[in-house]
């Protein structure tokens, strides 16, 4: 039996599933999922299945990528003897001007992102270490690169211009937009959902440590919150979100912040962290009752509020909003403040609904009277990566 795996690779963790194929490459079918946590310390490896817990262990040795994939590939074998593995796929989170869907990788490509590393410190080079790496490994695998870019190349050009001049944009400096594979599953999770009424207009909101809104008409993206970073849009963990540029430019000129320094502060200082004082982690903030930690709160979902009012003039009208990501799932709080502030679209809440649904399925969770529909939808990014890659491994040959 054939099996592709899905590989998201951090700066401290990989993530994996591990799905198989049938007659029907559009519908892989997940065999295990886990992670490897505590790069560069002690790694912590767990995987699980529908059904049970298959492993959780400390693994000994150096804590890097090299370890824990070589550990994931025996532990492959091992644990699955009749899986033949065919193909491994990447998230990949800035693809440029060049890629616009999942491509095979070769060192033509893997050249390319290279050079986009500075659009996405955060995450593009990790992505590319386990590339690297698993290519160490096994060099005979064909690999994937699934990008978080690609879903947004449907914005018309008006959604993805600065106001610089041109010559700027015809170089690729221009808004991409990002978590292009969460965006992609929700689009196909919504039409399985509800049908037609998927394809009018859509505001999703991806809710995590990172976090994004896209406006989708016809299910495809018209416009997002990022921009050519990951930095733009809605405050988030650690990241600002939007700042006025010429806060950056006192920075640089009065306050005589290096470029390292403002990197660093941007990046991991900012969002929910810096404005509270306290915690990057929603749910520690929801838990902590001082004036910082209901201030981040409150600060987060205003934001919220306003990208949609945004996204709806963009989209010309609203009917309907999915929250998703880790905060979108499973942050009952968030949602409430968030619609609240939204009765001006007709927004009305079920509350009962909306305090039981979790990351475990799509749930509506809107009364029936609200003339905009609002569902809570798990996201999956595992899957559209394992799609791809069988897609693309049937041209493998």
């Amino acid at each position: 039996m054939h099996a592709a795996l899905s590989l998201n690779s951090g700066s401290s963790s990989i993530k994996f599933a591990l799905y198989t194929i049938g007659s029907d490459p559009n519908e892989p079918e997940l065999l295990c999922q886990g992670e490897f946590e505590g790069i560069p310390n002690r790694i912590h490896f767990t995987a699980h299945d529908a059904k049970s817990i298959l492993n959780d262990e400390m693994i000994e040795g150096k804590a890097n990528f090299k370890t824990a994939l070589s550990h994931l590939l025996n532990w492959i074998k091992t644990t699955y003897p009749h899986i033949q593995l065919t193909a491994a796929g990447h998230r990949i989170v800035h693809g440029g001007n060049r890629y616009t869907e999942s491509i095979q990788i070769d060192e033509d490509v893997l050249n390319y992102l290279d050079t986009l590393i500075p659009l996405a410190p955060l995450h593009q080079p990790h992505n590319l270490a386990g590339i690297r790496t698993l290519q160490s490994l096994h060099p005979t695998l064909p690999q994937v690169a699934c990008f978080d870019t690609s879903f947004h190349h449907t914005q018309p050009k008006l959604a993805t211009l600065f106001s610089l001049p041109q010559h700027f944009w015809d170089e690729g400096i221009k808004r991409y937009g990002f978590h292009g594979l969460s965006y992609r599953y929700i689009s196909e999770t919504l039409r399985k959902l509800i049908g037609e009424k998927s394809r009018g207009k859509v505001v999703v909101a991806h809710l995590g440590h990172g976090a994004s809104m896209c406006a989708l008409k016809d299910l495809k993206s018209i416009a997002t919150t990022m921009g050519l970073t990951a930095l733009d849009g809605l405050p988030m963990g650690t990241r600002c979100g939007s700042i006025d540029p010429g806060v950056l430019l006192y920075l640089l000129s009065e306050k005589r912040y290096s470029n390292q320094r403002l990197t660093e502060l941007l990046y991991n200082q900012s969002g929910l962290l810096g404005l509270s004082g306290i915690s990057d982690d929603m749910r520690e903030l929801l838990n902590t009752n001082t004036p910082q930690a209901r201030e981040a709160v409150d600060y987060f979902c205003y934001h919220i509020q306003r990208e949609l009012g945004s996204l709806v003039a963009a989209l010309g009208g609203l009917d309907a909003l999915v929250f998703t990501g880790g905060i979108g799932e499973n942050a009952s709080p968030i949602r409430q403040k968030v619609c609240e502030g939204l009765k001006w679209l007709n927004i009305e809440l079920d509350e009962a609904l909306n305090s039981t649904a979790s990351s475990q399925k799509a749930l509506k969770i809107s009364t029936p009277e609200s003339q905009i529909s609002v569902w809570v939808i798990p996201t999956n990014e595992e899957i559209i990566i394992a799609k791809d890659v069988f897609l693309l491994n049937l041209s493998f040959g």
